[in-house]
């Protein structure tokens, strides 16, 4: 059994958490059944990701994947099959999209296909600006001195 979860106090309370908010809402809704083609997703480092998914029968023209922004579309569409007569179908060659939520700054930096497993790899690239940045500590030597400014009022006569 899963529990909806009320995601609005938040909302109300947080500035800035909104994407994260509203992934965490998209999850916790429930999935569609179809879960063709299977995959994995595995962490091959602490910035690099892999996703390997079996796609038997479809070849690299009949593959497409896209990233628009903080999202990654996989989808599979046989070509036309001529006209077969099959007596047992056991390889499901039926069209498919899969659709993968990817973080900020994460980027798709290569795509292979070997032996019927479809294999991207994703690495998250953080700029530097964002990096943390060490800052030196000055003694009080090495600080600039700053001038003290005097406003000097207008002298009057006793």
């Amino acid at each position: 059994m899963r529990a909806n979860l009320d995601f609005s106090p938040l909302y109300r309370s947080s500035i800035g958490f909104d994407r994260m908010l509203n992934a965490l809402e998209a999850a916790s809704r429930i999935e569609t059944i179809d879960n063709w083609p299977p995959y994995d997703i595995v962490k091959s480092s602490e910035d690099e990701y892999r996703i390997a998914m079996a796609v038997a029968g479809f070849s690299q023209d009949e593959l497409t994947i896209t990233q628009e922004q903080n999202m990654l579309f996989v989808s599979g569409q046989k070509a036309n099959a001529e006209d077969v007569q099959y007596l047992h179908r056991g390889i499901a060659g039926r069209s498919f999209q899969r659709r993968f939520e990817l973080a900020d700054h994460v980027k798709v930096v290569g795509a292979g296909l070997v032996n019927g497993l479809l294999t991207i790899h994703l690495k998250r690239e953080i700029p530097e600006a964002m990096k943390p940045r060490h800052i030196e500590i000055a003694t009080d030597t090495a600080l600039p001195k700053a001038e003290t400014k005097q406003i000097e009022a207008e002298k009057q006569a006793a």
